[in-house]
Parts: C-alpha cells; structure tokens; sequence
C-alpha cells in the first residue's frame, strides 16, 4: 500500500465523494470534491468508517455561530488509514491505522504536559472551519468553490486532511467499527466518569439522558464499581437498553407525578447521588442534576452543549456546603494517550463498545440519514 500512495496519490489531489451540507438544516448531498494533497504538519486520510455524532446536527441546524459556514462537510467520529504524510510529520506514516479527533493534543505546550486538564494552550483556543495552522481549507467542490472543515475532522467524506494534532495512532488489529467510535461519544463518556468525577466503589451515579454520551458515563461508572446506577429519560425502550451498559434504575420523568425528579432522586440515594451527570444539554436539566447531587459532596459533570446557550441557575448557598459542578470536552481525555487506553481495554473485553453500534449503512445513506 505504501508504495502504490507514493507512486500514485501521494502530493497529488485527489477526487472522491463527499456528504456536503450546502445551507443549514438541509439534507446532505453526495457529491464528487477534490481533497488537496496535506501541507506541513498534516496527514491525509482514507476514511474507512464514520459514525454520527448529536454534535453534528446540533451545528447542522445552526445559522449563526462559529461553524456556520457552508458548503460545509460535517463528521467527527472516524477511523482511517493515513494515505500520505507531508513534511515534519515524524509520528505518522503511511498505512497506519488512526483515529482523528476534534480535541487538539500537541503534547509541547503547558495545558497538554498538564494533568489537570485535557486543553491545548496552542490550538485549542480558537474554533475555525479549516485547518488549525493556516486556516484554509484542503476541499474543494468540482466547479473551485471552497467546501468548510468541521471541528478540525471532516469524515463524512472518502478522504479528508488533518493535523497531526488531531489524529492518534491505533492498533491495527482493532475492528474499524468499534474504532470510529473512540473519537467523540464514548470516550467522553467514559472519560468524565473516570478522569473528571473519578468514580469511586460504591458511589451512587445519577445520569441525565442515555443517549451514546450518558450510556458510555454508565459504561465507566460500572466499570469503576457504582453501587447504583440511576438513567434518566424520556424513552421507555432505554430501560433494556441501559442495563446493558450498567444501568440498575430508570426514571421517566413524566411518570414522577407531582414530585421534582431532585426528590425522587434523593429519596433513592439516601440524600442525593455522589455524582450526577447531564448529557443532554438543556439548562433545566443541568440544575436538575445539581440539585439531585448530595449536599455535602455532590459533584454535577455537565457533558451536553447547551443548545439554546441559557446560563445555568445555581444556588450558590449549595456551593458552600460542598456541593460542585464542573464541565469537560473530550471527558477530560488526553486523545494521543488516553485513546489507545480505551483501545486496549476494549482489546482485553473489558470494556462493552460492541453495544453502542444500532445502525451501519453505506456512505450513501447520510443522504437519508440527516
């Protein structure tokens, strides 16, 4: 393979299909682009598997903000082979099997050699639809137009580009289809309940939404010993669906009558739960998950993006008496280190990805999909 990219597509554009957003809300189109040869510090990428992240329709939908920009070619959730490499790539060469993800991870700066957080002081501070380093972008549509790069990944396509920052390298004996699914969801998941609450034996867990992000949050916390383990949502058919994952009890909050799902809540953890999770991304939620944490020591881990941006209310006389609410990106997860992690607990059939996988479908069916 290394030699037929050298004397074939290496340093050279190359025409592929593509999932392109032309204007927001609007189905996606398979359409034939050209993907630029990668310049200094990037990698190109065959994709070999994608999967669909809520964040993607989140900023599907959206007219303002900062990537509302389009022709525009969304997915962040991917596994690949590196196609071909440009100079001052060391880590990287062709034919490895890589994972790219949206967290920057340059490891160099002070942020990334830092424990305390997953950020990256040097390209994790301002969000761009192009590259981190120039900031152009490397597709275009067959008639020159510029199509716009999502969150520094762009996988909805055959090929796309991507900074060294971006991408980690995986073991090629992992399935591509569990693969794809360390970029984002689930290693969040995972990451806020072992990295950012740091889920003891015996905590009692509360989390808000089971969608991919709030089952792999159970997924961790089984994993770390939760005694209880308590799903919130609306969806009936989530009760088989998280006990797969962990989950002991579900809540719909329209069957809790008259009482606050805080209290029903509360009452099923002797005071509160250790740990609450909010997954969904509403403000409403965020406070109900505070509010269902134990007054002492409650720790709220805020996963979702609020999607209608409404600040959160707390009662700040609750901070005093111990409680704490803390957000994360990523789970709190360093991508280049924490991601063959993952990789290998999966690889050792420690940890349940097989589960998270409802629908596969040929590149064709984004069209439908979205």
């Amino acid at each position: 393979m290394e030699n037929q990219n050298r004397s074939g597509t290496a340093g050279k554009a190359i025409r592929c299909k593509a999932a392109v957003c032309r204007n927001p809300g609007e189905p996606l189109m398979i359409e034939e682009i050209e993907v630029e040869p990668p310049k200094a510090w990037e990698i190109r990428i065959k994709i070999l598997c994608t999967s669909l992240c809520h964040t993607d329709v989140t900023y599907w939908k959206m007219s303002t903000g900062p990537f509302a920009f389009f022709p525009m070619i969304f997915g962040r959730e991917a596994v690949g082979v590196v196609e071909s490499v440009e100079e001052h790539v060391e880590e990287f060469q062709e034919g490895d099997m890589v994972v790219p993800v949206f967290r920057p991870n340059c490891r160099e700066c002070r942020d990334c050699k830092s424990q305390k957080g997953n950020g990256c002081s040097i390209f994790g501070g301002e969000l761009v639809p192009a590259m981190p380093r120039d900031k152009t972008s490397r597709f275009k549509g067959m008639n020159g137009e510029t199509l716009y790069h999502f969150l520094s990944v762009s996988s909805f396509s055959e090929y796309t580009v991507v900074d060294v920052v971006n991408v980690v390298k995986i073991s090629p004996e992992f399935p591509v289809d569990k693969a794809c699914l360390l970029s984002c969801g689930i290693s969040t998941g995972i990451g806020a309940a072992w990295k950012v609450a740091d889920i003891e034996e015996g905590s009692t867990v509360a989390i808000f939404g089971l969608g991919t992000v709030g089952l792999a949050v159970a997924e961790g916390a089984r994993l770390r010993g939760a005694s209880k383990i308590i799903g919130v949502d609306l969806n009936q058919e989530k009760i088989e669906i998280g006990k797969q994952f962990g989950v002991t009890e579900f809540i719909n909050p329209t069957t809790c009558g008259e009482k606050k799902i805080s209290e029903v809540i509360k009452e099923k953890t002797d005071g509160g739960a250790d740990y609450c999770f909010e997954c969904i991304g509403l403000a409403s939620l965020m406070e109900d998950a505070f509010n269902s944490s134990r007054v002492n020591w409650g720790k709220t881990v805020i996963l979702g993006l609020e999607m209608h941006r409404t600040p959160l209310p707390v009662n700040t006389s609750l901070l005093l008496r111990g409680r704490s609410v803390t957000g994360c990106l990523f789970g709190g997860l360093k991508p280049k280190s924490d991601i063959p992690f993952l990789a290998q607990k999966y690889l050792h059939k420690e940890l349940n990805l097989d589960g998270f996988i409802t629908h596969e479908v040929g590149f064709g069916g984004y069209q439908q999909s979205f």
